[in-house]
């Protein structure tokens, strides 16, 4: 913790929030943006400066609006600073401001909003919008992942353990156990995307962290359960934490392996984003592992039944929770209780479980999963969000933020009167260093400061923007990108569209790709595991399928959850993160459960087993699935849009499998199908148990 600790408030400097950056190399987009250099003296990212009033801007304050727009030269990283622009309704100006692109575009962003606070005439109201001022403010709320989201995640985690096991002592263990873990992995990753080997979006260090406070969480309660379980057995604290470790091992590897296995199909996503997800969660539940299964076993031997106090374990010749999972029909309390359910009424129970899970997963077909605008990324205020509603009023929706086009020379005419006659193209210019603007409009003046004036030629290619009519980051915009790569491509094969609306664009087109990929993938690794683990084919299927409806039904209800709170518009990765996260966490459940009824069929038969294997955990996977629920939860904190569906929806699934699934469905199916679940293994068929049995199915 000591030295991974520090490196929590450095990972920031390693991320990277523009979508430009995780794009496939060959992508359009990415062509594009790679060579905008070369057509421009400055390197830059734009941030338009749009300021309004209620009525026509007097001569007086277009003045002051120009030494405005001259005193944001002097604000550090502005590389350039375009004249102001007036509207033609004369109510608006806008200027366009070049920030650097190797400087913190939100730092630079906040600056200019501080200078402009200062200078911007009386009577006018004035906005940093454009991809710079996206840029920053969504850094800005990103702000509190280091602090605000981790402090939440613990505290909620601290809460529920405290009520789980009513000691002073314990949750304090298995938090540090958490942390611990948590700062091994922050100090791996960080290295890793110093090196280059990663690339880390803001989104990841706060998904990596939850994901890695749940996990060692979980592991923890799972790991105390057992310890608390051989205290009943032994007067030795040495010999519990020798017999805990022992029956805890097997579980845990199991789900972390397939957890990690789950999370490194990332690794096939297209985008360099989804692909930093993949190992920087893997590496984290590895160090979950790690300290479940290392620090966590140390601390409470050093500890004892000190740790569980006021709740002591004492020694017993027939431990009651034993005896309570072998013979539940004799016993009191919620799981035995649970277990008499799903035993006299195992297939109306999974009948009911799946009716129900389905009917739910109906829910997720209205979900609206086709790309969110840029602008719409941070919930509540957004000053660039703002300013893009004033460009709209009074300017083309594109101004400031046109589509580029990169054409061979000898096609540059056909290009651009391609694009100057579609309907959402207000304007097209063909970049020209020589111009006093920048631009050669198209068709080029004959007279004039233009005349003369060539277009910048770059290794045979030019460079054309053309300014939309729509918003740039708009569903319109998006379309007109579409058409317009279509159109050019009979006119020039060797032309491609980017721009920041591009970047959308492709940036959509692989995310629906890699949910395409890795969702069969993820289920096809996940199978192999449990076939292994488990030694099993019909059992793991029967578990996958669970998980699966389980996803769908989580869909379900969030999608209605989504249209209430009116932010039913979701990106592509939404549902795939969502899947990806449930699946891999969400069959730790299935595998904790499994795993000890496998253990106890062995040694009172298949019903028994089954039976006993659900009291036994009952209680320790719901303490979890809360746990991990509430982890998830903490995510919504941050006003990210992204963020706070994909928690809505891990919240609801992980709710969902522990309390529903893992409780009803999955022990009902197996006592309903009996032995042959096992199939081809011979396990739990009569005459293959140990002494002890039970009756058979």
């Amino acid at each position: 913790m000591g030295v991974g600790g520090p490196t929590f408030g450095k990972i920031s400097e390693v991320t990277s929030n523009s979508q430009a950056d995780f794009l496939p190399v060959d992508s359009q987009a990415t062509r594009v943006q790679d060579r905008l250099g070369e057509f421009q003296d400055s390197d830059g990212v734009p941030a338009i400066v749009v300021l309004e009033s209620p009525e026509t801007i007097t001569p007086a304050q277009q003045g002051e609006i120009r030494s405005a727009a001259e005193s944001l030269k002097d604000v550090p990283g502005v590389l350039e600073v375009s004249p102001p622009i007036p509207s033609e309704d004369g109510r608006a100006a806008e200027v366009v401001a070049l920030v650097d692109s190797a400087a913190d575009t939100g730092d630079t962003v906040e600056q200019l909003r501080d200078e402009l606070a200062g200078t911007t005439p009386e009577g006018l109201t004035a906005a940093v919008t454009g991809p710079a001022g996206r840029v920053a403010d969504l850094s800005a709320a990103f702000a509190g992942i280091d602090g605000l989201l981790l402090g939440v995640a613990l505290i909620a985690v601290l809460v529920i353990l405290v009520v789980v096991y009513r000691s002073p002592v314990l949750p304090f263990l298995v938090l540090l156990t958490s942390v611990a873990a948590l700062c091994g992995a922050i100090l791996a990753v960080y290295a890793l995307a110093q090196d280059g080997v990663i690339d880390l979006s803001g989104q990841t260090q706060g998904i990596m962290s939850i994901v890695v406070i749940g996990a060692a969480t979980d592991y923890g309660l799972l790991y105390t359960a057992r310890f608390r379980e051989a205290l009943h057995r032994t007067d030795s604290r040495w010999e519990a934490t020798r017999t805990a470790w022992k029956g805890t091992v097997p579980a845990v590897l199991a789900s972390g392996t397939t957890v990690v296995a789950g999370l490194l199909c990332l690794l096939f996503s297209q985008l360099t984003s989804n692909r930093g997800v993949g190992p920087a969660t893997a590496l984290g539940v590895v160090f979950a592992v790690l300290a479940g299964l290392t620090l966590l076993p140390a601390l409470l031997a050093i500890f004892g039944r000190v740790a569980l106090w006021p709740r002591t374990p004492r020694v017993t010749e027939n431990p009651e929770s034993h005896e309570q999972a072998v013979n539940p029909e004799e016993h009191k309390g919620l799981w035995p209780a649970v277990a008499r359910l799903v035993d006299r009424r195992s297939r109306a129970v999974w009948i009911v479980c799946t009716v129900l899970l389905g009917g739910a997963a109906l829910g997720a077909t209205q979900l609206d999963a086709g790309g969110v605008p840029q602008s719409d990324f941070v919930l509540g205020k957004s000053e660039a969000r703002d300013g893009l509603a004033t460009i709209e009023r009074h300017f083309p929706g594109g101004s400031g933020d046109p589509v580029y086009v990169l054409a061979p020379r000898q096609d540059a005419q056909e290009v651009a009167r391609t694009l100057a006659e579609q309907d959402d193209v207000a304007t097209v210019a063909f970049t020209a260093k020589d111009s006093p603007s920048g631009t050669l409009p198209y068709p080029a003046p004959q007279a004039g400061p233009f005349a003369g004036v060539e277009p910048t030629d770059s290794n045979g290619d030019v460079l054309l923007q053309a300014t939309l009519t729509h918003a740039s980051d708009s569903e319109e915009a998006q379309e007109t990108v579409q058409r317009l790569r279509a159109e050019l491509a009979p006119v020039s094969p060797d032309a491609a569209v980017g721009g920041t609306t591009a970047v959308q664009v492709d940036t959509v087109a692989a995310s629906e790709h890699d949910r395409a990929l890795i969702i069969p993938l993820i289920l096809v690794v996940i199978l192999v595991i449990l076939m292994v683990l488990l030694r099993s084919i019909l059992m793991p299927v029967l578990l996958i399928l669970t998980t699966v409806l389980s996803f769908g039904a989580a869909l379900g209800l969030a999608t209605g959850v989504f249209q209430l709170a009116g932010i039913n518009q979701a990106d592509p990765t939404v549902p795939l993160f969502s899947f990806v996260f449930l699946v891999a966490l969400g069959i730790d459940y299935n595998i904790f459960l499994m795993s000890r009824v496998r253990e106890e069929v062995t040694t009172v038969g298949h019903r028994a087993g089954v039976l006993a294997g659900l009291v036994t955990t009952g209680g320790v996977i719901t303490s979890a699935g809360i746990v991990l629920a509430a982890t998830f939860a903490a995510l919504a904190v941050l006003p990210i849009l992204f963020l706070v569906q994909l928690a809505v929806i891990v919240v609801i699934g992980v709710l969902l499998d522990t309390i529903l699934v893992r409780s009803l469905l999955v022990p009902a199916l197996a006592l309903d199908i009996g032995p042959r679940s096992w199939w081809p293994s011979r396990v739990g068929t009569p005459g293959r148990h140990r002494a002890g049995g039970g009756a058979q199915r």
